[in-house]
């Protein structure tokens, strides 16, 4: 058990650090990208990922997850896993090919062929690494997991800045999508050694099966749901309407993706390993719950109250009608950060049928909010979407916790802390702001430096938060040696 806490913690700081490091990777690529090609270019673009990104739903089927998720998996299991997911990534790469023609008529646009054309090519790339990923998972080896993914996120990013500065437009976006999963894919292949066999017959896959099913439709459900309104908005307010809803949307996913894809491969393959302990189970979610959040909600204050001088200052002036999409977006940072975690819980106990019926109840409705708002264009959908996320927090949060080890008091509990002091943190930032008159690099680096302090102080001093994270990050360099009696206590 000392091992696996080691191997979590390891594995956390690891995913933070690069997390960091694709946070700045992914800003500073958008900065520069978004100088040297114009919004038309990414409204192309996130035309053609609003179909393809449906299908790459199906890229692993699941079988990644299931996985890590399974107590025991055989090398035939694992063989034969391999060969399922290359082969629905060779059929997914042919199958959006002949969507390409499909997808340009309905877009108007016959540019988007050869497109979705070459974009489709990443399937493949992906599915020849999608189980040589899930072994580094498996075995908690996160920090080979982070140097591969910053290393691909580094190339990829170099390609598309490179091809975006010799004048190839939108196809230095192409580029670099297709870079990623090949760069990533080789990198894993090395990284484990593992060369798959033959694939097999009565090998016991089934449950695998069941288990990549149920989470790959729960996945293509709520894809579609959520991108639903990008669909809407290139087809009746064209590529510049996407290009800036899209922006502004992508900014304000990055701070739940980040940390969440952070912390959570690390708390997934742990809770995993767990499913037989639920105290411990219940102490180590409750911790990675509260780190995340802690890191979360400051940036979803900071989006909402400073997104015009966040849009001048990264993007760019000619981006300014992002603005307003931008804030009003912002509301859904909270509601990822909150929600996310929970379906650490569900996945690891192997819950995936109730993620499934959750997601089956959430679609409609965000669907139904998309149409209510698209007579008004980018900003209305903007304010529907976040309305409907907003009033779904509470329903998701008991849902997800009826009948397990947690309980609804608990979540309350650890969100409070970081939510007063983020709220505290904010206000004493807008002061700040007010003795500035434009958006500008200096105002949002005090406006930012302002609430750090404040936010810091108010949830180690205020909220009491302090003796836990002294002890994570004692845990962390190694000079705690606390059993698991202390982790329990300390919960």
């Amino acid at each position: 058990m000392k091992d696996l806490r080691d191997k979590a913690i390891r594995g956390a700081l690891a995913r933070l650090c690069t997390q960091a490091g694709s946070f700045l990777l992914r800003i500073g690529s958008l900065a520069i990208m978004a100088r040297l090609l114009d919004p038309q270019d990414f409204g192309l673009i996130g035309m053609v990922t609003a179909f393809t990104g449906v299908l790459s739903l199906f890229r692993d089927f699941g079988l990644s997850a299931a996985t890590i998720q399974h107590v025991n998996v055989t090398e035939e299991q694992k063989s034969t896993l391999f060969w399922i997911n290359l082969l629905v990534g060779f059929l997914l790469t042919l199958l959006a090919t002949s969507l390409a023609s499909v997808v340009a008529t309905f877009y108007r646009e016959p540019r988007l062929f050869w497109v979705t054309t070459v974009v489709a090519t990443g399937f493949v790339f992906n599915a020849a690494g999608i189980q040589h990923s899930a072994l580094l998972q498996r075995e908690m080896r996160f920090t080979t997991l982070s140097v591969i993914d910053i290393s691909s996120w580094l190339i990829s990013t170099v390609v598309g800045i490179a091809a975006a500065k010799a004048g190839y437009g939108y196809w230095a976006l192409v580029v670099a999508t297709v870079t990623l999963p090949l760069t990533s894919t080789t990198a894993c292949w090395f990284a484990t050694a593992w060369v798959p066999g033959p694939p097999r017959r009565r090998t016991g896959i089934r449950s695998l099966l069941r288990f990549g099913g149920t989470v790959t439709l729960s996945g293509v459900v709520l894809y579609i749901a959520s991108n639903f309104e990008k669909v809407l908005l290139g087809r009746f307010w064209g590529a510049d309407a996407i290009g800036l809803y899209g922006r502004a949307y992508q900014l304000s996913r990055i701070p739940t993706d980040s940390l969440n894809g952070a912390i959570g491969e690390v708390a997934f393959s742990a809770l995993a390993r767990l499913q037989g302990e639920p105290a411990i189970l219940k102490a180590y979610f409750l911790k990675g719950y509260s780190l995340i959040l802690a890191l979360t909600l400051p940036a979803t204050f900071a989006c909402g109250l400073f997104a015009d001088d966040m849009i001048t200052v990264i993007l760019g002036p000619k981006w300014h009608a992002a603005a307003p999409l931008f804030r009003l977006l912002a509301p859904t940072i909270l509601v990822f950060a909150i929600a996310n975690p929970l379906s650490w819980l569900l996945s690891a106990t192997g819950q995936v049928g109730r993620g499934l019926k959750m997601t089956l109840v959430i679609a409609p409705l965000m669907i139904a909010g998309d149409l209510i708002g698209i007579p008004y264009g980018p900003t209305g959908v903007a304010f529907t979407y976040s309305a409907v996320m907003v009033l779904w927090i509470v329903p998701v949060i008991l849902w997800s916790v009826h009948g397990t080890v947690i309980a609804f008091r608990d979540v309350l509990l650890t969100v409070s802390h970081p939510l007063v002091s983020a709220i505290v943190g904010g206000a004493f930032a807008l002061a700040v702001r007010a003795a500035f008159g434009h958006p500008s690099l200096l105002r949002l680096l005090l406006e930012g430096a302002t609430m750090s302090a404040v936010y810091v102080g108010m949830l180690l001093w205020v909220m009491g938060q302090k003796r836990f994270y002294v002890d994570f990050m004692r845990r962390v360099i190694g000079r705690n040696a606390a059993d698991e009696s202390t982790l329990l206590a300390s919960v």
